[in-house]
């Protein structure tokens, strides 16, 4: 059984118990909340998309800061540790590994030789690519026990939950 065949099975078995009049136990109550399923259907896809950039030799942040580079490049290192709000230190960190991967440089920023100015290379683009077929692939498999036009109402339904 899949993990969303339990989830399922759960939810089928929470409402049976409710239309019955039965109060539910208190754990299957906190499992039977919308923000516990969405969480754990996030934590599911998360993982997904870890493990597919992990194949790419990538991890999460390290992608994020990548696209974010590639697509507000050139960009001060401040910025962009705004933009995404992650902290300078850490930020720091990412950008010295995506520099000795040869997937970024940083170079006095011409506008301001006080700051740096963070440049993708074009290895940083080519892993970008790569990194977006995996992850669309485990966005795919996350998606798969939902028929095509469910898949789309879900997303519309995450939108609008997120732009809430």
């Amino acid at each position: 059984m899949t993990e969303q065949d339990a989830l399922d099975a759960a939810a089928r078995h929470d409402a049976a118990e409710r239309s019955a009049g039965a109060p539910l136990p208190a754990l299957q109550r906190i499992q039977a909340l919308p923000s516990w399923l969405i969480g754990r259907v996030a934590a599911r896809g998360r993982g997904l998309v870890a493990d597919a950039l992990a194949r790419e030799g990538v991890k999460m942040l390290h992608h994020a800061v990548l696209a974010a580079v590639c697509e507000l490049g050139p960009v001060a290192q401040a910025d962009l540790g705004r933009r995404l709000a992650i902290d300078p230190k850490d930020l720091v960190g990412i950008l010295n590994d995506l520099q000795a991967d040869g997937l970024t440089v940083r170079e006095p920023d011409p506008r301001d030789r006080r700051k740096n100015a963070v440049t993708v290379t074009p290895a940083g683009r080519d892993v970008l690519r790569s990194c977006a077929t995996a992850a669309e692939a485990a966005n795919a498999q996350l998606l798969a026990p939902l028929a095509p036009a469910e898949a789309r109402q879900l997303m519309a339904l995450l939108t609008r939950l997120h732009e809430a």
